[in-house]
């Protein structure tokens, strides 16, 4: 098995791997469920670790996707900076006897080094979800961005180009397409409905921006 194989494997069990968090910080809590009845908004909401701000958001968007990001897929195992920081200190349900709850400072915040595809090429860094100071989330992208991103996985950064020399710690080498999103499983992703993307971006404009641990974010993104 090659470490690009284990790697993905290992990125998308988090995704498989739904977190519960019982305990939320949020004020909206007790926000109720669409119209439609759909109880996903409101175990979205239950679960939610962070304050969120609804200020001209619909809230059965943002539940759904907080229910889509914290339940149907773990996007804060990979997204934030590792095991380690992952979960509050005393709070790790991996521990014996800790009730789980994650860590509103590294939440969504990208900065996991997934190492490199092949010895002496580009590590591969989670990228921060949360918004910057534009108020749009994943470094400021619009809608019709996001949806592109995970509908095809191109990387809109260009953070690590297709090597044209000897592997080194700018690019990546062929067979991997340096155009794309690699480790992040946005196949798994790109079938999702316009309406789930949507929320899942309503859900990303909704959480506190945090500076997070990817060496490569502008200082002061937060605005």
């Amino acid at each position: 098995m090659t470490k690009n194989v284990w790697l993905k494997i290992t990125c998308t069990g988090a995704v498989v791997a739904a977190v519960f968090v019982y305990t939320s910080m949020s004020n909206t809590t007790h926000v109720k469920a669409d119209s439609d009845g759909d109880p996903r908004v409101q175990i979205g909401f239950s679960v939610a670790p962070v304050p969120l701000n609804l200020d001209d958001k619909k809230p059965e968007l943002v539940g759904l996707g907080s229910y889509l990001v914290n339940v149907a897929g773990d996007c804060n195992g990979c997204h934030s900076a590792g095991p380690m920081t992952e979960y509050l200190n005393g709070h790790n349900p991996y521990f014996l006897h800790q009730k789980k709850q994650l860590n509103p400072a590294t939440y969504l915040g990208g900065g996991r080094d997934f190492g490199a595809l092949i010895p002496n090429s580009a590590h591969i860094i989670s990228r921060n979800l949360t918004h910057d100071w534009t108020g749009r989330p994943e470094g400021g992208n619009t809608f019709h961005q996001f949806k592109l991103i995970i509908r095809t996985g191109v990387d809109l950064d260009h953070r690590h180009p297709n090597c044209t020399g000897a592997p080194n710690a700018n690019c990546i080498p062929a067979p991997f397409n340096g155009n794309l999103l690699q480790i992040m499983p946005w196949p798994n992703f790109q079938d999702l409905s316009d309406y789930d993307l949507r929320a899942i971006y309503e859900y990303l404009r909704a959480v506190p921006c945090i500076q997070g641990n990817d060496p490569a974010e502008p200082a002061h993104r937060c605005g």
